[in-house]
């Protein structure tokens, strides 16, 4: 997120089922989430910029007075938090937007800025708070309407989101808002309703004709409808007006897998990491392909670094842990480390069955886990979703750990006859849930191409779990429009975010 420079305070003119990884890549190849919490929004400061031209500044809601002049306090308290949120400071940061609306209530930028650094701090319910005192000064404040949507959106609560948007675009001079208008296309796709997204993706370009985010948001709607030469044209013109924006890429990349032609696809993911050093879907498109290689080292990698970019994910986490679990044959301690990633999985989705049985078979791999995969196979065992045939071999398993834990462990055997002892059958991984990242290609072999899900916005899906083979929601709110989520400096334009 990207923070307005100072140039005078703007103030407020008053109050106005069991899904198991042998699914993975029919459905699920993307993470979604996209983008946005979800793709993250991008929260990094920028200097001060021109808007580009397909996102013109909307016109002044109506006249208001000349905005307040900053006393000399507030400047240097505004300049500060702005020094201190460049550097990472951001309880620095805080202090000094908070400092400034003890002194200057109506500061809309001020306030806004603290709703920027609470999200990245990880408090929501004082971000959205922050956002609805904007509104309350500022009823159409763009950034905060769609920062406030998007977080909505995330929650799933898409009802509310697309009556904040509607009633942003009611107000005058705001109708035809580029950025506006996306995030509602944007809202409207993850709620399955593809005529009214692209009705308003269309609007946007009835006076932005080259708007790269409604070309992209009409390329959404195209996949969804399994349109893809027609997703492949618009997601190609909005490049032309937007080529470094590593989610078209990504988006390409999706459909380039459903075209079957997985070589450009792989080139498409690697050009959008190569955009963005931290972009996660392309990290996780690119683990997934290698997946669906059977490249677990491979997809550990990828996999690994989209944990690393956010290591709050539970679905970053759980294809993480079935790359793991693929490779526990060769290795049985990375079974052990398979079985941690699917508990900590465990700790934000309580009882998600691909996590409980992935656990139980993961820890069944090293003698060190038996005792948990017990556990987990009987917890897996009791799910509903657990099938009659899964339930008898995880009977047959836990009987046979049992067994060994009774007997004194053996001892070491030869380095070089490790490998070839631990090895864990195929499908003995398959069952109990499939957790075995070997059942997830099943079925899907190199070269058939795979159902994947675009790359959407930070949002993550909806709340959708791996597995479940929902389209992700694209990125726009995190990478473009104005009031992309960036903080603002006082009397200043959203910019957008990785422009």
């Amino acid at each position: 997120m990207k923070l307005f420079r100072i140039d005078s305070f703007q103030v407020g003119a008053g109050k106005t089922q069991m899904t198991w990884f042998r699914s993975l890549l029919v459905g699920s190849l993307a993470f979604t989430a996209a983008c946005a919490s979800g793709p993250q929004k991008k929260q990094t400061a920028a200097p001060e910029v021109t808007p580009p031209a397909a996102q013109q500044p909307a016109p002044e809601q109506k006249p208001v007075p000349p905005p307040a002049q900053k006393s000399g306090s507030a400047q240097s308290a505004f300049a500060a938090a702005l020094q201190s949120y460049e550097a990472g400071d951001l309880d620095g940061a805080r202090k000094g937007f908070e400092a400034v609306v003890d002194e200057l209530p109506q500061s809309l930028n001020a306030q806004f800025n603290l709703g920027v650094i609470a999200e990245r701090q990880g408090r929501p319910d004082d971000a959205r708070v922050a956002y609805e005192k904007v509104l309350l000064l500022d009823p159409a404040h763009v950034p905060a309407v769609v920062n406030l949507g998007v977080m909505y959106r995330a929650q799933g609560r898409l009802d509310e989101a697309i009556a904040l948007f509607q009633r942003a675009l009611k107000t005058p001079g705001r109708e035809y808002d580029a950025s506006l208008l996306n995030s509602l296309s944007i809202t409207y796709r993850v709620a399955g309703k593809l005529d009214e997204s692209e009705a308003a993706a269309r609007r946007v370009l009835v006076r932005n004709k080259d708007d790269p985010g409604a070309y992209k948001n009409l390329a959404h709607v195209a996949y969804a409808r399994e349109k893809y030469r027609l997703a492949e044209l618009l997601a190609g013109t909005a490049r032309k007006h937007s080529e470094n924006d590593p989610a078209l890429y990504n988006l390409l990349g999706m459909v380039y897998l459903k075209l079957d032609d997985r070589a450009r696809a792989l080139v498409q993911f690697q050009k959008a990491i190569s955009l963005d050093a931290k972009f996660t879907p392309g990290y996780l498109n690119l683990g997934a392909l290698a997946l669906s290689y059977r490249d677990y080292v491979g997809a550990e990698r990828s996999f690994g670094k989209a944990v690393e970019l956010e290591p709050g994910s539970p679905d970053a986490t759980l294809y993480l842990a079935w790359a793991l679990d693929g490779q526990k044959g060769r290795d049985p301690k990375k079974g052990l480390a398979a079985g941690e990633a699917f508990e900590k999985v465990l700790a934000t989705r309580a009882d998600l069955p691909e996590a409980v049985c992935g656990a139980g078979w993961a820890y069944a791999s090293d003698r060190a886990g038996w005792q948990k995969a017990i556990a987990f196979l009987d917890r897996c065992k009791g799910l509903e979703t657990t099938t009659d045939n899964d339930k008898q071999m995880i009977t047959a398993k836990v009987q046979g750990l049992q067994n060994m834990l009774k007997a004194p462990p053996p001892e070491a055997a030869p380095a070089t006859a490790e490998g070839e002892g631990d090895g864990a059958p195929a499908d003995e991984a398959i069952g109990g849930g499939g957790a075995q990242p070997a059942g997830g290609a099943e079925g899907v072999a190199p070269g058939q191409g795979s159902d994947v899900a675009p790359e959407g916005d930070a949002t993550g899906g909806a709340g959708a779990h791996p597995g479940q083979g929902t389209d992700a929601m694209p990125a726009d709110d995190a990478t473009g429009g104005v009031g992309s989520g960036a903080p603002l400096a006082p009397g200043g334009k959203g910019t957008p975010a990785g422009k």
